[in-house]
Protein backbone atom coordinates (compact mmCIF):
# COMPACT_ATOMS: atom_id res chain seq x y z
CA UNK A 1 0.00 0.00 0.00
CA UNK A 2 1.31 3.49 -0.93
CA UNK A 3 1.89 5.70 1.43
CA UNK A 4 -0.64 9.07 1.40
CA UNK A 5 0.68 12.21 0.83
CA UNK A 6 -0.94 14.84 2.96
CA UNK A 7 -0.76 18.80 1.89
CA UNK A 8 -2.33 21.51 3.52
CA UNK A 9 -2.90 25.33 2.69
CA UNK A 10 -1.94 27.97 4.67
CA UNK A 11 -4.29 30.66 5.47
CA UNK A 12 -4.39 34.64 5.74
CA UNK A 13 -4.46 35.28 9.40
CA UNK A 14 -6.23 38.87 10.26
CA UNK A 15 -3.22 40.98 11.65
CA UNK A 16 -5.45 43.96 14.12
CA UNK A 17 -3.76 47.18 14.45
CA UNK A 18 -3.31 50.20 16.28
CA UNK A 19 -1.12 53.39 15.30
CA UNK A 20 -0.74 56.28 16.83
CA UNK A 21 1.75 58.83 18.10
CA UNK A 22 3.32 59.26 20.97
CA UNK A 23 6.53 61.77 21.93
CA UNK A 24 7.19 62.28 18.34
CA UNK A 25 6.65 58.79 17.61
CA UNK A 26 4.45 56.99 15.46
CA UNK A 27 3.52 53.08 16.86
CA UNK A 28 2.39 50.28 15.52
CA UNK A 29 1.20 47.75 17.17
CA UNK A 30 -0.07 44.55 15.61
CA UNK A 31 -1.87 41.49 17.15
CA UNK A 32 -0.10 38.30 16.37
CA UNK A 33 -0.49 35.99 18.67
CA UNK A 34 1.09 32.77 18.69
CA UNK A 35 4.24 33.64 16.58
CA UNK A 36 7.75 33.80 17.86
CA UNK A 37 10.81 35.97 17.32
CA UNK A 38 12.25 33.23 14.77
CA UNK A 39 9.09 33.19 12.35
CA UNK A 40 8.59 36.79 12.35
CA UNK A 41 10.48 39.21 9.99
CA UNK A 42 9.69 43.35 9.78
CA UNK A 43 10.96 44.93 7.03
CA UNK A 44 11.22 48.54 5.32
CA UNK A 45 11.80 48.25 1.86
CA UNK A 46 10.28 51.03 -1.39
CA UNK A 47 9.10 53.41 1.51
CA UNK A 48 6.85 50.44 2.45
CA UNK A 49 7.06 48.58 6.41
CA UNK A 50 6.25 44.74 5.94
CA UNK A 51 5.28 42.79 8.41
CA UNK A 52 5.39 38.94 7.91
CA UNK A 53 4.84 36.72 10.59
CA UNK A 54 4.05 32.41 11.18
CA UNK A 55 1.86 30.61 13.52
CA UNK A 56 2.91 26.79 13.91
CA UNK A 57 0.97 24.77 16.57
CA UNK A 58 2.90 21.87 17.72
CA UNK A 59 1.32 18.80 18.51
CA UNK A 60 2.31 14.89 18.01
CA UNK A 61 1.18 13.14 14.31
CA UNK A 62 -0.40 11.06 17.12
CA UNK A 63 -2.78 13.45 17.91
CA UNK A 64 -6.76 12.66 17.94
CA UNK A 65 -8.37 16.05 18.14
CA UNK A 66 -12.36 16.24 19.67
CA UNK A 67 -12.33 20.08 18.44
CA UNK A 68 -9.23 21.51 16.30
CA UNK A 69 -9.84 25.84 16.32
CA UNK A 70 -6.86 26.85 16.23
CA UNK A 71 -5.54 27.17 13.44
CA UNK A 72 -1.90 27.98 11.80
CA UNK A 73 -1.19 30.34 9.51
CA UNK A 74 0.88 33.28 8.36
CA UNK A 75 0.38 37.15 9.17
CA UNK A 76 1.27 39.67 6.40
CA UNK A 77 1.02 43.60 6.90
CA UNK A 78 2.00 46.41 4.98
CA UNK A 79 2.14 50.05 5.58
CA UNK A 80 2.61 52.71 3.65
CA UNK A 81 5.91 55.15 4.65
CA UNK A 82 5.69 59.32 4.23
CA UNK A 83 8.77 61.22 4.14
CA UNK A 84 8.44 62.00 7.68
CA UNK A 85 9.91 58.51 8.75
CA UNK A 86 13.17 58.17 9.75
CA UNK A 87 14.43 55.05 7.94
CA UNK A 88 16.83 54.13 9.65
CA UNK A 89 15.35 54.83 13.59
CA UNK A 90 13.29 51.87 13.46
CA UNK A 91 13.10 49.10 16.73
CA UNK A 92 10.78 46.75 17.04
CA UNK A 93 9.72 44.29 19.95
CA UNK A 94 7.61 41.18 20.47
CA UNK A 95 5.55 40.70 23.85
CA UNK A 96 2.48 38.80 25.05
CA UNK A 97 1.78 38.08 20.58
CA UNK A 98 1.76 41.91 20.40
CA UNK A 99 4.25 43.18 17.69
CA UNK A 100 5.08 47.11 18.60
CA UNK A 101 7.08 49.03 16.23
CA UNK A 102 8.24 52.61 17.01
CA UNK A 103 9.03 54.40 14.22
CA UNK A 104 10.82 57.49 14.82
CA UNK A 105 9.82 61.16 12.87
CA UNK A 106 12.82 63.06 11.20
CA UNK A 107 14.27 65.70 13.30
CA UNK A 108 12.72 68.50 11.15
CA UNK A 109 9.43 66.74 11.35
CA UNK A 110 9.24 67.10 15.06
CA UNK A 111 7.38 69.92 16.64
CA UNK A 112 9.79 72.18 18.69
CA UNK A 113 9.33 75.20 20.39
CA UNK A 114 10.10 78.91 18.94
CA UNK A 115 11.59 81.35 21.23
CA UNK A 116 10.03 85.01 21.14
CA UNK A 117 12.15 88.03 21.76
CA UNK A 118 11.44 91.31 21.98
CA UNK A 119 12.67 94.13 19.59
Amino acid sequence: MANKELTTQRRQLPARSDIYEDKGNVIVEVEMPGVTKENLEVKIENDMLIIRGRKNTVHDEKTSFLIKEISDGDYYQEYALDNTIDRNRVDAALRNGILTITLCLKESEKPRKIQVTTA
